[in-house]
């Protein structure tokens, strides 16, 4: 089975073509970046816009790349949600409405869902069950994975994602958009020993998150030391420490008080390198295993959600002719139902 992947949930257009039998066989994406830097964050309705004017040429390149035509297509997936409305129409559009033309089944995708399973793309990809910490601009979850579409809730932020966190404090800081890798890239240059900023809910046990009272910390530190550049250099170690630090402690005690031996890091602050290491050296200290994505699949593409509807189709799960989009969408609310009209329970 070919699927189309077709991704639109925020500032980023994906389209990726998975073969069941030859993996990934072409993936492409385009970035709204350039177009929402003036204005320090996503437009929504600028995103939409940007979305309607690349879908279709990226479509054909990707099919080209692939050496296809529509009709070699078996399936389709298209983000569903969560993400901004405007978006996911786009791609929910033009997704039920290729699907249509072509009588070929079509499946909603869950973002966070396609997040979750995009290691399933490496060469090195995780056994069932494991530990998914789930990490981006408008998530940050610990989840307990038994299979495609059973997923436990373990732990989740309470207020700012981690993404989120890093993108308001690189604005305080005077950085360019988007914060969270020009933040990353600044720490590099920073003293680790001059400042040190809380690990937020570490003191306690549960593994719930909560990041918004660092960006405040981070706006007190700034204001009471003198602005020159090593001291923001200073300031954004610290923070990216404890960002790291809070995220290590939480998936060391979720393997712990799972037992489980697998860890899976994905979303877009899943691409940070202090992370990365950190959590390697936590996991081999624990005799367990972490699997990453590639870090151009940390971030928002068709390449997650092609494999994800792979996965729901090749279940025999696939949608009627109503398309339904998501701005908030619960991950347990998707079906581990076998066969279906629908991957999502109503109700």
């Amino acid at each position: 089975m070919r699927v189309l992947g077709i991704e639109t949930s925020c500032d980023e257009t994906g389209i990726a073509i998975y073969d069941g039998e030859k993996g990934l066989l072409a993936h492409t994406i385009y970035s709204q970046i350039d177009l929402h830097a003036p204005y320090g964050g996503v437009v929504p309705e600028l995103a939409s816009r940007d979305h309607i004017r690349k879908i279709l040429p990226l479509l054909q390149q990707t099919l080209t790349e692939a050496g296809l035509e529509k009709k070699d297509i078996n399936g389709i997936a298209y983000t569903a949600g969560p993400g901004l409305i405007g978006a996911l129409l786009v791609g929910a559009a033009v997704g039920r409405t290729l699907g249509w033309a072509l009588n070929v089944p079509t499946v909603a995708v869950h973002h966070m869902e396609g997040h979750l399973l995009a290691p399933m793309l490496e060469e090195q990809r995780p056994e069932f069950p494991f530990i998914a910490l789930l990490v981006s601009g408008g998530h940050t979850m610990l989840v307990q994975v038994e299979d495609i579409g059973n997923y436990q809730i373990l732990g989740e932020s309470l207020d700012d994602a981690a993404g989120e966190a890093f993108d308001k404090t690189a604005k305080l800081l005077g950085l360019p958009y988007p914060g969270g890798p020009a933040l990353a890239q600044l720490a590099e240059q920073g003293d680790p020993k001059r400042f040190t900023f809380p690990r937020p809910m570490t003191d306690r046990p549960g593994l719930d998150f909560s990041f918004s009272g660092l960006k405040t910390y981070a706006l007190n530190t700034l204001q009471s030391a003198d602005a020159d550049p090593q001291t923001r250099a200073d300031i954004a170690r610290a923070f990216q420490d404890a960002v790291v630090d809070t995220l290590v402690i939480k998936c060391r005690r979720a393997l712990q008080q799972t037992g489980l031996l697998r860890l899976v890091v994905a979303g877009g602050v899943g691409a940070n390198h202090a992370l990365r290491a950190k959590l390697t050296k936590e996991t081999e200290q624990l005799g367990a295993t972490v699997y990453y994505p590639r870090p151009l699949f940390c971030t928002d593409n068709g390449a997650m959600i092609a494999y994800a509807g792979y996965q729901r189709l090749s279940r025999g799960q696939h949608d009627n002719l109503t398309i339904q989009t998501h701005a908030r969408w619960p991950l347990t609310k998707l079906s581990t139902e076998p066969v279906g009209n629908s991957v999502e329970r109503m109700g």
